[in-house]
């Protein structure tokens, strides 16, 4: 797991000053819990540092929260993992003011921001480094140049490439099919993280709608992300699109309290029964819960409950299509891809607790 790694190859010791420095850049990288006091924190806590015995270290929610830390009431780290880092911003902006450059090392340090950092972070919520999230991300703009008609030529160019070969070679690696290829109809599969209070997201959208919407740190993902290539055929490209931005809008609409019904149009095969069953679904009313027996006997399965589990296990789209309201016939949360504790924080989210 690349972002394990990233996280393990920062040592102890570094986790500690940055913590006693409350650097803001190592947001998003690690949480600092204190055993004496059961909180788990942001690097920028302002409480009193705690000793050094008595510190561990988590790269995500979860981990903190599955061994008992609460969160702490100051920084309110929960809330916070939907910020990004302070830096981040400037190198937006400079990524879209000129979307040719290649943002270097030194750049960063021009600009003050510490190219280590940087890596870090985006190792940790990417899966990639920041030179090849650029090099995707010029690749995506290209992809939409050809698509609205442009010449090769131009898409290359207009993205920093000094040479066709080069950029042919480059576009051909990552889509699977050469730049001339592309027609108006071709379609990619674009993804992006998202944050949310819950932890990071991964996102997937094609022209038509939304296809993936899954926890970053859940174990079938890969499976999922497997079986969207199956059926779909098409790459996976970081990036962004229309579907996507307003995706992002309504979960933050969700997440704060003013939104219970997602509007973002979906695009999500399977089976007919597992169809059958994600339509249930999306008919279980916000800050409600039904059990799997009640789920089969709504769609005439009574004796399907298994399968019925199954299908709600293989739903790709978390929120979108909420699996989390399914509980056992006792009243017992039962498993959920992205976590137990996430799947009571939204039942009591959607209940107004």
């Amino acid at each position: 797991n690349t972002s394990n790694m990233a996280v393990l190859q920062l040592s102890f010791e570094e986790k500690y000053q940055a913590l006693v420095d409350r650097d803001a850049t190592y947001e998003g990288i690690f949480f600092a819990a204190v055993k004496t006091t059961g909180i788990f924190c942001l690097p920028t806590c302002p409480a009193r540092k705690p000793k050094p015995e008595n510190v561990e270290f988590f790269e995500s929610v979860k981990e903190a929260l599955d061994l008992g830390y609460r969160p702490c009431l100051r920084c309110k780290p929960l809330a916070a993992t939907t910020e990004l880092p302070s830096w981040w911003a400037p190198i937006q902006q400079r990524l879209q003011d000129l979307p040719s450059e290649k943002v270097k090392d030194y750049h960063l340090r021009e600009m003050q921001i510490n190219p280590a950092q940087v890596r870090r972070w985006f190792k940790k919520h990417h899966g990639l480094t920041f030179q090849a999230y650029q090099r995707s991300m010029r690749l995506n703009r290209a992809f939409g140049t050809l698509r609205d008609g442009g010449k090769v030529s131009d898409a290359a160019f207009a993205t920093g490439y000094e040479s066709l070969s080069g950029f042919h070679e480059a576009f051909k690696n990552k889509l699977g099919f050469p730049p001339s290829s592309v027609v108006e109809e071709r379609d990619v599969i674009v993804v992006k993280r998202l944050l949310t209070p819950l932890g990071p997201m991964l996102a997937g959208a094609t022209t038509e709608g939304i296809c993936l919407l899954e926890f970053a740190d859940r174990r079938m993902l890969e499976t999922q992300i497997s079986r969207l290539r199956k059926y779909f055929k098409l790459p996976l490209m970081p990036g962004t699109n229309n579907l996507l931005d307003e995706l992002a809008k309504e979960l933050q609409d969700y997440f704060e309290g003013n939104l219970r019904t997602f509007k973002v149009p979906l695009q999500h095969p399977g089976t007919d029964f597992q169809k059958t069953v994600w339509k249930e679904l999306r008919e279980v009313p916000y800050g409600s819960t039904i059990s799997y027996l009640t789920l089969a006997r709504k769609i005439g399965r009574i004796k399907a409950v298994r399968a019925v589990a199954n299908a709600n296990g293989d739903n790709r789209m978390a929120l979108l299509i909420p699996c989390h309201r399914i509980i056992g016939a006792d009243g017992q949360l039962r498993g959920y891809g992205g976590g137990v504790w996430r799947k009571e924080w939204l039942i009591r989210h959607e209940r107004g607790g």
